[in-house]
C-alpha cells in the first residue's frame, strides 16, 4: 500500500503564519482597546470623551470624575472580564466534549445558576457576592453534568442542543414559578437574568477577578491533556492521560468561569458559543490557534470583543436613555441566535437527532381501551377542574348554574372558572395535534411547535400586541399570534428546506428562531411599563386567567377543522411519515402535502398560544405517548394524542389553581416541569436505539 506524505512547509511560510497569528492577536487587543475607549465615553450624562480624558488624567471636576470612576470604568472592566470568562469557558467545553455547540448556554449552565440563585433567594437568605458565586457554581456544574451525561461526549450537535434546551426550559420554568410565588424575596432577579454589565463601583469586579484568573490558570495547566483527548480516548490513554479526570477537571473549571460571569453580570447569552467559533475559523488559517492554550486565550479576547462590541453597538444605535434599560445579554443572545441559524444552514448534517419510532402494530381492542380510558380521564379532569379552585363547589352548584338558578357567588365563580377549564382543554388538544402533524411531516419524534420556534414566534407576536396596544381584544391577539407564528415557521422551514428538512438543520434553525424570539420578548418586557410587563410575564407562563367563552371560539373552530382534516387525510399523513420515496411512488405530491400539514400545525399552535400563552412540551409528549400506546397509524394516533393533550394541560391548569391556592401557577410552568423529565428520558431512549 502506497503511503503519501506531505512535506513540511518552508520556513518562510511557517514564519509568516506565526507572524500572522501574532498579528491577529494584536488586532484583537487593539480592537478591545478601541471598544473600551468608546464604551467609557458613552452614557446618559453629559460626560463625553473630553471629560473622560480629564477624569483619567485627574483634571475633571468631582461630578464628572465620579461618573467615570464609579460607573463607566467598572462597566467597561466588567464587560472585559465577563466576555473573557465566557469565551474561555466555551472554548474549554467545546474542546473537552468535541462538540462545536457546547457552551454555558447550550449546556444549561446559566439556567442551573439562575435556578440555584432563585431557590436561595426564595428562602429570604441574603448572600454576599462570593457566596452567591458559589451557589451559581454548584447549580451550573450540576446542570452541565446532566446535559453532558444525557447527550454523550462527541455524540452530535443536535442531541446536546436538545438536552440543554429541555433542561434550560424546565429549570427556567421552576425559577419563574418561584418569582411569581415569592415576588418580594426575588425582586430584581428577572431583570438580572437578562444579563447586564452595569456596575456600581469596582467591588464586584475585584471580587470576581481572582476566580477568573484561577479558571484561566487551571485551563492552561490541563491544556496539553485536553489536546491529547482530540486524538481519541485510546490514544490519550496511551500517552498516559487520565481521560475521565481531564474531562471532569475541565468541566469544573469551565463551570467556575461561567459562575464568575453569571455572578457579576447575570447570564450573557451565547458569548461562550460564538467566541470559540470565531477562533475556529482563524484556526483553519493559523494552525497554532487549534491548540487548547491558544484557543482558550484567543477565545477570551474574542469574548471580550463580543461583549464590549454589543454594549457599544447598543448604546450607539439606541437613544442613551433607552439603552440604559436594555440588558447586554439580550443583544448577545440575538447575535448567538443568528450564529446558530448560520451554523445550521451552512454546516453538514452531523448525525440524526433521533431515529424514527419503531413500527408498532396495536389491535383495535387496545385502541378502544386506550381511547375509552382517556375519555373517562378527560371527564374526570373536567369535573374536578370545575369543582376545585380557590373556592370549592359541589355538583349541585354546577347543575343550578347551568339552569340559571345559582347564587351570585357561585355564578361569579363558575362564570370565570368554566372558560378557564375549557381554554386549557382546547389548548392542550390543539398543541397535541400540531405536534402530531409536525412530527409526521419532519419524520422527527423530537420535533414539536416549541422546539421548532413556532410557539416562540406566536408568543412574540402576541407580546408585541400586549405591550404596545394593551386594549387589544382577543381577535387582535389571535391575529398577532398567528402572524408571529407564520413568520417564525416561514423562517424555520424556509431555511431548512435545502436538503429535504434534515433533522439536524430543522432543529438547529428552530432553536435559533426560538432563542431570537425569547430575546426580543425579554427586550419588550424590560422596556415596557411595569403593568404590561407583569401582564406579559403572567401570559408567557401559560396562564388561562381572565379568559371568556368568546375568546375560545377561534381556537375551537381551528381545532375542529384541524381534527377533521387530519382524520380525512390520515392516509397521506401515514405515507409522509414513512420516508421520502414511498409517497412519490404512489403519486402523492410530497411538497404540497408537507406545506399543507405544516400550515395547519402553525395555525393550531398560534390559536393555542393566543388563548393560553406559551405551554411547552405538550406537542412533544402527547404524540409520542399516543404512538407508543396505539401504534403509528394516524387514524388512531390523532384522537389519542388530542385526548392526551387535553388531559395533560387540563390537569396542569387545575393543579396550578388549586395546589397553592389562592396563589396560582400558569399551566405552562407545570407542563414544562412534567415534560422536561419525559423529554430527557426520550433522549436517553433514542440514544440507546441509535446505538
Amino acid at each position: 500500500m502506497a503511503v503519501t506524505t506531505t512535506a513540511p512547509p518552508p520556513p518562510a511560510t511557517a514564519a509568516s503564519r506565526k507572524g500572522g497569528a501574532a498579528a491577529v492577536t494584536a488586532v484583537l487587543v487593539l480592537l478591545i482597546a478601541a471598544l473600551a475607549l468608546v464604551d467609557i465615553a458613552q452614557g446618559t450624562s453629559g460626560v463625553g470623551a473630553a471629560e473622560v480624558w480629564k477624569a483619567l488624567t485627574g483634571q475633571a471636576d468631582a461630578a464628572d470624575a465620579s461618573v467615570v470612576v464609579a460607573s463607566r470604568l467598572p462597566r467597561m472592566t466588567a464587560g472585559l472580564l465577563v466576555g473573557a470568562a465566557l469565551g474561555m469557558a466555551g472554548a474549554a467545553l467545546q474542546a473537552v466534549s468535541r462538540n462545536v455547540l457546547a457552551a454555558p448556554d447550550t449546556l444549561a449552565v446559566n439556567a442551573g445558576s439562575y435556578f440555584s440563585l432563585g431557590l436561595v433567594a426564595a428562602t429570604g437568605v441574603s448572600l454576599p457576592l462570593l457566596a452567591s458565586s458559589g451557589v451559581a457554581f454548584v447549580g451550573g456544574l450540576a446542570a452541565a453534568a446532566v446535559v453532558l451525561g444525557l447527550s454523550g461526549l462527541g455524540a452530535g450537535t443536535v442531541r446536546l442542543v436538545l438536552a440543554g434546551s429541555a433542561l434550560t426550559l424546565g429549570l427556567s420554568s421552576v425559577t419563574e414559578g418561584l418569582l411569581l410565588l415569592f415576588p418580594e424575596q426575588t425582586e430584581g432577579l428577572y431583570a438580572w437574568n437578562q444579563g447586564s454589565i452595569a456596575q456600581n463601583g469596582f467591588g464586584g469586579v475585584l471580587r470576581m477577578l481572582p476566580l477568573a484568573v484561577a479558571g484561566l490558570a487551571g485551563l492552561l495547566l490541563v491544556a496539553r491533556r485536553v489536546d491529547a483527548l482530540a486524538l481519541g480516548d485510546d490514544a490519550a490513554r496511551g500517552l498516559g492521560v487520565s481521560v475521565r479526570a481531564t474531562r471532569i477537571t475541565t468541566v469544573v473549571l469551565a463551570a467556575l468561569l461561567s459562575a464568575t460571569a453569571v455572578t457579576l453580570a447575570g447570564p450573557i447569552g451565547f458569548v461562550g458559543l460564538s467566541a470559540p467559533a470565531v477562533v475556529r475559523l482563524l484556526a483553519r488559517r493559523y494552525r497554532g490557534f487549534s491548540r487548547t492554550r491558544a484557543s482558550v486565550t484567543r477565545s477570551a479576547l474574542t469574548g471580550a470583543v463580543l461583549v464590549l462590541g454589543s454594549d457599544v453597538a447598543l448604546r450607539a444605535l439606541v437613544p442613551s436613555d433607552v439603552a440604559v434599560a436594555v440588558p447586554t445579554g439580550v443583544v448577545t443572545s440575538l447575535v448567538g441566535a443568528v450564529f446558530l441559524v448560520v451554523l445550521a444552514t451552512r454546516g453538514r448534517d452531523t448525525g440524526a437527532a433521533a431515529p424514527p419510532d419503531r413500527l408498532h402494530i396495536r389491535s383495535r381492542t387496545v385502541f378502544l381501551t386506550v381511547a375509552g380510558t382517556l375519555v373517562a380521564a378527560l371527564i374526570a379532569v373536567t369535573v374536578a377542574s370545575v369543582l376545585l379552585g380557590d373556592s370549592k363547589l359541589l355538583l349541585g352548584d354546577v347543575l343550578n348554574w347551568t339552569q340559571g338558578r345559582a347564587g351570585r357567588v357561585v355564578s361569579f365563580v363558575l362564570d370565570t372558572r368554566v372558560p378557564r377549564v375549557l381554554a386549557a382543554l382546547l389548548a392542550g388538544a390543539a398543541l397535541a395535534l400540531a405536534g402530531t402533524l409536525v412530527q409526521a411531516v419532519t419524520r422527527n419524534p423530537l420535533a414539536e411547535p416549541g422546539v421548532m420556534g413556532v410557539s416562540g414566534g406566536a408568543a412574540l407576536g402576541a407580546v408585541v400586541l400586549v405591550t404596545t396596544l394593551p386594549e387589544a381584544g382577543p381577535t387582535g391577539l389571535a391575529a398577532a399570534a398567528f402572524a408571529g407564528a407564520a413568520l417564525a415557521s416561514g423562517l424555520v422551514f424556509g431555511l431548512s428546506a435545502r436538503g429535504g428538512f434534515r433533522q439536524n438543520r430543522l432543529v438547529l434553525v428552530g432553536m435559533g428562531v426560538a432563542t431570537a424570539s425569547a430575546a426580543l420578548i425579554s427586550l419588550l418586557i424590560v422596556l415596557t411599563d411595569p403593568f404590561n410587563a407583569t401582564k406579559a410575564l403572567t401570559w408567557l407562563s401559560g396562564s388561562t386567567y381572565g379568559r371568556t367563552l368568546p375568546d375560545l371560539l377561534p381556537l375551537a373552530v381551528v381545532l375542529a377543522v384541524g381534527v377533521a382534516v387530519a382524520l380525512a387525510r390520515r392516509t397521506e399523513l401515514d405515507l409522509v411519515s414513512l420516508d421520502g420515496d414511498t409517497p412519490r411512488l404512489l403519486g402523492l405530491g410530497v411538497p404540497r402535502a408537507r406545506l399543507g400539514f405544516l400550515a395547519l400545525g402553525v395555525l393550531l399552535s398560534a390559536a393555542a398560544v393566543a388563548v393560553t400563552g406559551t405551554i411547552a412540551f405538550v406537542g412533544l409528549v402527547a404524540p409520542h405517548a399516543a404512538r407508543a400506546l396505539v401504534g403509528r397509524r394516524h387514524v388512531r394516533v390523532v384522537p389519542v394524542a388530542v385526548l392526551l393533550g387535553a388531559v395533560l394541560v387540563g390537569t396542569a391548569d387545575m393543579a396550578g389553581r388549586t395546589v397553592i391556592a389562592p396563589a396560582q401557577l400558569g399551566a405552562g410552568l407545570l407542563t414544562a416541569v412534567i415534560g422536561t423529565p419525559y423529554f430527557l428520558w426520550l433522549l436517553i431512549r433514542t440514544r440507546s436505539a441509535a446505538r
